[in-house]
């Protein structure tokens, strides 16, 4: 069994493939990582400006030779760049670095606006980040201009609570068409993520297997996810392994997942968790959710996120 590769729609009509190849980190083996992943047949590629690995995703889509229409592409807006007069100009920068002249999916990376100029992480003289004055409804309400124009065919939001979501239905003309948020078996989210999809919001997990990243103090401590013995043990009965598993869960939820790797046999293995898992498989998978969050910047982007969200420690 190789991989089902299972589509969603969004609410624009288009389709997402369930498994898109994270560009996160790493951003010197990039180029050959994208070029490893499309090669394998991913055709969804998450970057964004922050990550520095536009450039690289860009090179290795035009080296590839698959056509531009054939693969999705998703990048973000960064916090310096919330005012409403940076974020065309920020999304033709990343159009610029990508090579092509749209963007499948543009979110606004964070609900919270950096002070505005070149520095990603511009700091005051105590070297905490100075944060911008925009509220992002006035963010959205420019990135709803982009997408009029074509230059992205969708938009969306990332690490944004129901409560932030929810002042963007209200205020605001377009319905974001994804929220790309931390989900794994360890924080499943599904009453969030439920009500997400019943506003017509496509969830994507990013970090889609927790705590395997090093970056997570919080999870150094504890045993990974994807070790997790039922996830394990799942695993054996299709013979794949616990990545996989924690894939193909995230998948039979309706979600996109982005694993992230630059080992091409890993590349591959992720690519393979487009599978289908047992209903039984999922009830037990129920069971291993901690509400355990391991990304939470709140303290250092000057905005506590996540209020009212599972995992959240106050």
């Amino acid at each position: 069994m190789a991989t089902l590769n299972t589509k969603f729609k969004l609410n624009t009509g288009a389709e997402i493939p369930a498994v898109g190849f994270g560009t996160w980190q790493d951003k010197e083996a990039q180029e050959d990582a994208v070029s490893e992943a499309l090669k394998a047949g991913y055709t969804h590629i998450d970057t964004a400006r922050i990550y520095g690995t536009e450039p690289a995703v860009g090179a290795a889509i035009k080296k590839s030779g698959i056509p531009r229409s054939e693969i999705f592409v998703t990048t973000k807006l960064w916090n310096n760049a919330h005012h409403p007069d940076d974020v065309e100009s920020a999304l033709d920068a990343s159009l610029k670095d990508l090579g092509t002249d749209y963007v499948d999916l543009y979110l606004m990376h964070w609900p919270v606006a950096f002070a505005r100029g070149e520095e990603s992480f511009p700091k005051d003289s105590n070297g905490k980040i100075k944060n911008g004055n925009t509220d992002f409804v006035d963010t959205w309400k420019a990135m709803e201009k982009a997408f009029k124009k074509g230059k992205a065919k969708a938009i969306g939001v990332s690490n944004f609570s129901r409560k932030e979501v929810e002042r963007l239905l209200k205020e605001t003309e377009v319905v974001p068409a994804a929220n790309q948020i931390e989900v794994h078996p360890y924080l499943q989210q599904r009453e969030a993520c439920e009500w997400f999809r019943g506003k017509g919001i496509h969830v994507q997990q990013y970090s889609p297997f927790g705590n395997q990243n090093a970056i997570y103090s919080k999870g150094q401590n504890m045993g990974k996810l994807i070790e997790d013995p039922t996830l394990v043990e799942i695993g054996k009965a299709y013979n794949k392994n616990g990545a996989q598993v924690t894939l193909a869960w995230g998948i039979a939820q309706g979600h996109s997942v982005l694993p992230k790797s630059k080992t091409p046999s890993r590349i591959k293995d992720n690519l393979e968790g487009d599978f289908e898992l047992s209903k039984e498989d999922l009830e037990k998978i129920k069971g291993v959710d901690k509400g355990l969050r391991f990304n939470d910047p709140s303290a250092n982007f000057g905005m506590n996120f996540y209020i009212g969200e599972d995992g959240k420690v106050e």
